[in-house]
């Protein structure tokens, strides 16, 4: 593996850069000492979304023949972490990040030549419908059923922490066809039209971050065109091992963490206890630099993901080790963070004692969802070790 980029791969991460320089301006950082409003930060994203999209970059990517941009897996990554330093959206939530690769990976013609150029213009909005009560780290044990129906699938069961639920126009989630199966096997991958399809009551959870991005999702008797499924009856589990490839992968992520670090370590030289900046303290010093260490480790994971991408490789162990080392990294710098800060973490945007803008009290909270989201660290282990080291289940 050479982590080094091409020339053309180093003019096209300057070509973003001053993109972003132009287009994602100094009020978004100056909005950060508040709140945006839902519709507020709703607004600033679609703004955002359409001028990447004219640019050609939401899924740069993909096939030229769906509407991508026919462009590498390496540029598609610069891109991401770009975005990511600046905390700009990268755009086109699941549908480019999660469901959009597997239909590429898994779906039939017609289903790419309808959904991936909707997509593609961001017109539709997706949410996972994966986890369950009784069936979250354990995916393989959900009990949502789908019962076939002449040309339909009849689907009844519940959904929890389907984040965007309640304003997405398309579900992506799991059902069992056959209950007398393994239970690895006999599950299905449907796409669910949520604005045109009865039986679907939404209901948002409310997080302890003020957010109600989760939500509950229950499904009665809810019809499904066969026409719907992702992949082959029974089969679904595979299909979303690839999705689950993708959400893990860790691609561009890091450049945000990156960037959380680097204001951490300003906040450290700046700040003065007792005349003394905190930065002079040795044991701040070494967790900074471990933290340092640890992001230069998960951005060359996540680059040997990506060059697996442009070699066409399966990298589902190797998302992984990514997602893990990068989730529980992101969690300890949270809680180094508010070690040096003390109780002005607790501070929210708006208030003027805030350091580092109140953003710590956000990522402190959230931090520690990330290692549950997409499996949990317990479920990443046991992927590394069955799949990647070959060890015994």
């Amino acid at each position: 593996m050479d982590f080094r980029f091409k020339p053309e791969e180093e003019a096209f991460r300057q070509e973003v850069r001053t993109f972003l320089e132009t287009e994602w301006p100094a009020a978004i950082e100056k909005a950060g000492q508040r709140r945006l409003s839902r519709e507020e930060r709703e607004t600033l994203q679609r703004s955002f979304t359409k001028k990447i999209i004219d640019k050609g970059w939401l899924a740069i990517g993909w096939p030229t023949e769906y509407g991508g941009g026919g462009k590498s897996c390496v540029e598609q990554m610069v891109f991401k972490e770009e975005c990511a330093y600046v905390r700009a959206p990268a755009g086109g939530g699941l549908g480019v990040s999660m469901v959009g690769p597997s239909i590429l990976s898994h779906g039939t013609e017609e289903q790419k030549q309808f959904f991936i150029p909707k997509i593609m213009k961001n017109e539709m909005q997706w949410c996972q419908g994966f986890s369950e009560p009784n069936a979250g780290s354990d995916l393989a044990s959900l009990q949502t059923r789908a019962v076939q129906d002449g040309d339909d699938y009849v689907i009844n069961g519940q959904k929890i922490w389907t984040s965007g639920a309640h304003r997405a126009d398309w579900n992506f989630m799991l059902a069992r066809t056959d209950p007398d199966a393994p239970k690895h096997r006999g599950i299905t991958y449907f796409l669910i039209d949520m604005k045109n399809t009865p039986g679907m009551t939404i209901r948002p959870l409310r997080n302890m971050a003020g957010g109600a991005e989760f939500c509950e999702v229950f499904y009665d008797n809810v019809r499904v065109p066969a026409a719907n499924i992702l992949g082959k009856k029974n089969e679904g589990f595979y299909v979303a091992t690839t999705t689950l490839e993708f959400e893990r992968s860790s691609i561009g992520s890091v450049a945000g963490t990156q960037r959380d670090l680097e204001e951490l370590v300003d906040f450290a030289r700046e700040t003065k206890i007792n005349g003394k900046a905190i930065a002079e303290n040795q044991r701040v010093r070494h967790k900074l630099a471990d933290i340092a260490i640890g992001i230069q480790m998960v951005r060359n994971l996540a680059y040997r993901v990506t060059w697996m991408q442009t070699k066409r490789m399966r990298f589902m162990h190797e998302a992984s080790i990514g997602k893990l080392f990068l989730t529980e990294l992101m969690a300890r710098m949270a809680n180094v963070g508010m070690e040096m800060i003390g109780l002005y973490g607790l501070l929210e945007r708006g208030s003027k004692w805030a350091p580092l803008r109140g953003r710590l009290e956000t990522t402190y909270m959230t931090y520690i969802g990330f290692a549950i989201g997409g499996g949990t660290s317990e479920i990443q282990r046991n992927t590394i070790a069955t799949r990647g080291l070959g060890l015994p289940r």
